[in-house]
């Protein structure tokens, strides 16, 4: 059996960080690279026409939602491919990929925000994903927390509407008020997604603590190059939707 495959720390990964100021964090880093024009363009277009940052944000949640596809068949192993930059211009991604762009637009919009992440148990799923990671545990679900009427407010604009239409799951919503980290329950109330524990908050995307985790955790994803053969985001979308999600309890995660 071969070892662990290990990817080395960059100069340019994210760390843990203690909380600080709100206004340490509203930087542009080589991942939230809200200096491209790209990106300031998608920001500034899509904050529209609101008043106050509570509103900017919250335009924002809906457009990164619904505007990138989520795509979870092909998990890149390029760093470049993490960059805010890279998402507006493919119009796909991932937790990881979509939360990143949220914050980075908030922080070229002037409003403080920092990306976290938590474990998960993810009941949106397909057989094909299951059997790729051997588990329905989700490792490092990326959020952005960001800093609205004096307060931390986490938010996790990554599952698309059409794709929760399809497999019949509510739309996560945010107000920009209360945490929206995850759906708890599908359309039909039950189970969706239980929260694990949360492994706190980033400097920025720690590309090589989250890719190491995932060449131990799911060894076999690894084994197919970390792609399951087809990188349409509707690929994912349409299995979702011919698969029967499981019934589970509604009880707390444990």
């Amino acid at each position: 059996m071969s070892e662990p495959l290990v990817f080395e720390k960059e100069p340019q990964d994210g760390v843990p960080v203690a909380d600080a100021e709100p206004s340490a964090f509203l930087e542009p880093t080589w991942y939230m690279d809200f200096d491209d024009p790209a990106v300031q363009d998608y920001a500034e277009r899509n904050a529209g026409d609101a008043a106050d940052d509570l509103g900017k944000a919250v335009n924002l949640f809906y457009a990164i939602r619904d505007d990138f596809l989520y795509s979870p068949y092909a998990i890149p192993i390029d760093r470049a491919e993490y960059r805010s930059s890279a998402l507006i211009r493919r119009g796909s991604g991932w937790c990881v990929q979509k939360s990143l762009a949220m914050v980075a637009c908030c922080r070229h919009l002037g409003i403080p925000a920092r990306v976290g992440y938590a474990d998960v148990k993810n009941h949106l799923t397909t057989p094909k994903l299951r059997d790729a990671m051997g588990t329905d545990i989700f490792s490092y679900h990326g959020y952005a927390d960001i800093w609205l009427e004096g307060q931390w407010v986490k938010a996790t604009p990554v599952f698309n509407r059409t794709l929760c239409e399809k497999a019949k799951v509510k739309p996560q919503e945010f107000d920009g008020r209360g945490d929206a980290l995850f759906q708890e329950y599908d359309a039909a109330g039950r189970r969706h997604m239980e929260y694990l524990q949360d492994r706190g908050i980033y400097s920025d995307i720690p590309f090589h603590e989250i890719m190491t985790d995932f060449a131990w955790r799911y060894p076999k994803y690894k084994e197919e190059q970390w792609s399951l053969g087809d990188s349409d985001p509707e690929t994912f979308a349409e299995d979702a939707a011919r698969q029967k999600q499981p019934e589970t309890s509604a009880g707390k995660a444990a």
